[in-house]
């Protein structure tokens, strides 16, 4: 069930052409690094926060387009759910991790997205978001190559407190 629902999240958030009853994303903020988008779907608003990687590793990898995203359904099905989202398949033996400062958290893979393992941990990972400077994930890709990418932090709880004005 859960990894259906955020399949379901991923789609609806970020691909427009596959579901005709839903909007486009609307841009609704900049917050330095964190820009902020709503979409309006079958299921009620889906409100949510992304940024791209300030560095990614290896540099010779095609990596595809590569964000991090923090969101939430108007609905409260979600609600700050943090997420990775990468363009190649990644090797769900090997899951992504995040490092922020010294916590660190495990994440699940579903072919290009991973989701936190343990959702008792979301709360606290977004809270060592808003708190952090810097943000590190790593990751396998499908064929074995490791990949990390460095995320700057620095916007991220106004993103966050915006996406919850908009969705609570």
């Amino acid at each position: 069930m859960r990894l259906a629902l955020l399949s379901a999240l991923s789609l609806s958030l970020l691909a427009p052409a596959l579901a005709e009853a839903q909007s486009d994303p609307q841009f609704r903020g900049e917050y330095s690094d964190w820009r902020v988008f709503t979409r309006d779907t079958d299921q009620g608003r889906v409100c949510y926060a992304l940024s791209r990687p300030t560095d990614s590793a290896p540099q010779n990898h095609e990596h595809g387009n590569v964000y991090f995203l923090v969101s939430s359904w108007q609905s409260g099905i979600v609600e700050e759910q943090p997420s990775l989202l990468v363009g190649y398949d990644l090797r769900p033996s090997s899951p992504p991790e995040i490092r922020i400062g010294s916590s660190t958290y495990d994440m699940f893979t579903d072919g290009q997205e991973s989701f936190l393992d343990d959702l008792d941990d979301e709360p606290r990972a977004i809270r060592s978001m808003e708190r952090g400077s810097a943000m590190r994930v790593t990751a396998t890709t499908g064929e074995g190559v490791a990949t990390a990418y460095e995320f700057s932090l620095r916007g991220v709880t106004a993103a966050i407190q915006r996406v919850n004005a908009l969705c609570n």
